[in-house]
């Protein structure tokens, strides 16, 4: 699960990465930011789950 989840969050960086360079280069640079903050939103939604299932195992662990 570890490794598998860096996987993810580079490639969603890399394409967010080309796609908004490709934006930017076409003069779109509105919708370039837009699509970098929606790269960002979903990083940060697979983190917040990520904290979130490490903290219902905390919880579990030390229920008594």
């Amino acid at each position: 699960m570890g490794v598998e989840i860096i996987f993810k969050i580079a490639a969603i960086g890399i394409l967010t990465a080309v796609v908004g360079q490709v934006l930017k280069q076409s003069g779109k640079d509105e919708i370039a930011t837009l699509t970098t903050l929606a790269g960002l939103i979903i990083v940060l939604f697979m983190v917040l789950d990520l904290i979130s299932s490490l903290f219902s195992s905390v919880k579990t662990m030390f229920d008594f």
